[in-house]
Formats: structure tokens, sequence, C-alpha cells
């Protein structure tokens, strides 16, 4: 990036899933002309459409999207990747002048994007240790090393899926070689890698509503065809094995087809894991003082903030 140019000013948009960031990203970015990077790291999945609440072709259409569909369910992703594709995207578009607007809910994509990744004390990490541990997982299970996990570092292994070898490795890995546990090493990392001004504003409502509009939600994506389209993922050959076939939805209607569930035991332990997850997002993101908290309702507001975010010759305004 040329240290001569101001950085690139970048609007995030996040929040718990079942919000509206999707609704409200359209709305905004649609005024201002800009284009919108997802952060969700379930749609960045081709053929994942109704269990990631992916943005229809029509809303496609009406505001150009990037990160969306680029990998099969079977392929490697993790953060590093996103953050390395997505900062190469809001470049080039701030080349051409237009705005980016980040909108999704996976709190570390949208930190690995703004603020770069811990990458560990050592190079490479120790390959006896990872090696080790992949044995571990290998003869007893992701699990197994998870509940290791939680006693050690309790706030990873919140934001960790128990079936996560990598990550879950990972922060093992950083804790044996270090004995500090991988939070504390992102908390003493600080993200100090800024390539760009930004202004999050965050979206939230009272939990009663969002919780009733989360049970709509997963409602209306099995009205819309989620089983068919979690068979037709099996039928292709996607093993419910895959991280990406482990996620909210999609491992519950699959414990349902292969027999593990009931209809209504699916449906209701996917409804109640779903609100689960967006009270850990409301959590990770009100980490951030830097977040400007708003209402999805509350849209001329947030359209003046972004007016003003981008007026600005220089960032010098606070957010709260």
């Amino acid at each position: 990036m040329n240290t001569n140019k101001p950085k690139p000013k970048v609007i995030v948009i996040c929040g718990p899933t079942g919000v509206g960031k999707t609704s409200a990203a359209l709305e905004i970015a649609g005024k201002f002309n800009g284009e919108i990077i997802n952060a969700d790291s379930m749609q960045i999945y081709r053929y994942m459409d109704i269990g990631t609440a992916k943005p229809t072709p029509d809303e496609q259409a009406r505001v150009k999207h990037h990160m969306i569909d680029i990998i099969d369910p079977d392929e490697p992703f993790d953060a590093a990747m996103y953050a390395k594709m997505a900062r190469e995207t809001i470049i080039k578009l701030d080349r051409q002048d237009i705005v980016s607007f980040v909108a999704g809910g996976t709190g570390f994509y949208v930190k690995a994007l703004l603020h770069g990744l811990f990458t560990g004390p050592v190079k490479g990490g120790d390959v006896n240790v990872r090696e080790r541990m992949k044995g571990e997982a290998a003869v007893h299970g992701a699990a197994f090393l998870h509940k290791r996990l939680s006693k050690c570092d309790p706030t990873a292994a919140e934001n960790i899926h128990p079936n996560d070898a990598y990550r879950i490795i990972r922060a093992l890995e950083v804790y044996e070689i270090t004995g500090k546990s991988i939070s504390e090493c992102h908390e003493e990392h600080r993200f100090a890698d800024e390539p760009f001004k930004v202004l999050t504003i965050g979206l939230n409502m009272s939990r009663e509503i969002l919780y009733d509009r989360i049970n709509s939600r997963v409602d209306a994506m099995i009205d819309a065809g989620l089983v068919d389209e979690v068979k037709w993922l099996l039928d292709k050959g996607y093993s419910e094995n895959l991280k990406s076939m482990q996620s909210i939805g999609y491992r519950h209607i699959t414990d349902y087809i292969k027999g593990r569930l009931s209809w209504d035991e699916a449906l209701s332990t996917l409804k109640r894991d779903t609100r689960r997850y967006a009270k850990r997002q409301m959590t990770w993101f009100k980490a951030d003082s830097r977040v400007a908290w708003k209402k999805p309702e509350q849209l001329e507001d947030i359209i003046r903030l972004v007016k003003k975010f981008l007026s600005a010759t220089r960032y010098c305004f606070s957010l709260l």
C-alpha cells in the first residue's frame, strides 16, 4: 500500500445473527454507491445458501458483494486467508473511489481484516508438539482436545467449535510452548496492524425481540428448503465431518437425516444453538469500545454517521 496515500476508509456493520445486518448494509451501501464485503464465515461457501442466510441473487444484484461463494464446502479456509483476500478487495475498491462496507457477524474475521492476526511466538510453531496433538486428535477426537483447551483457555474454547481440530491444536500449541493462553497472546499482540480508517457500527435490539426473530428465521429456513439443501450436500459427497457441515443448521439437519435426532429435537436444538451463538457474538462485539451501537431501525442516524465519517478529511471524531 502506498504510504503517501490516505488509508482507505471502511465501514463495518456487525452484530448478532438475525439482527438485520444484510438489510441495513444494503440500504446504507446503496446510499453511498459502495460495495459490500461479506464477513460471515459460512457465506464464503458455495451451495450453502439457505442455512447461511446468504443474500439473495436480487440483493447481490442491488449492491455488489464480495467474499461470497468463493470456495467449495470441502476446501480449507481460515481467518488469515479471509483477511488477505478481503484486504486486497478493499484496496482495489479504494483505488476506484468505491467505499467498502464490511457486513457480517464473524467477529474473528472482522478483527483479522482490520487489525491483523497474531502469528505465534515461534514462526511455524513446534512441529513435534503439533504432530503429537494431531495424533491425539486422530485417536481420541477433536472434542477430547477441546476439553483440555477449556481448562487452560476457557475464552478460546468458548469461541472454537469442539470439532475444529486445527484451531484447537493451534491454541494448545501456543499454551504448551509459551505457558500463556492464545487469548493472552492475542491481547498482547493487540492487533496493532491497522491499514484502514474504520467506522464500526454495531446493530442490536432487545434480547427478547432478537430471539423471537431468530426462531422465526429458523422456521423460514425450513420452509425455504433447508432439509433438501443439506440432503443435496450429503448426496454430493460432502462429509458431515467437514468444518462447513458442522456449522449451525447443517449439523442439526444432518443429525435428523441420519436418524440421530427426531424432527422436534432437531428444530428445537437448532433454535437454541442459534440463540446461544447470537449471545456469543454480542459478547465478542461488546468487548470493543470503538463500536457505535445502533438499532436496525435507526437508519437515518447511521447514514448521518457514515456521511460524517466519509466527509471528514481526517479521522478526528469520536464514535462514542
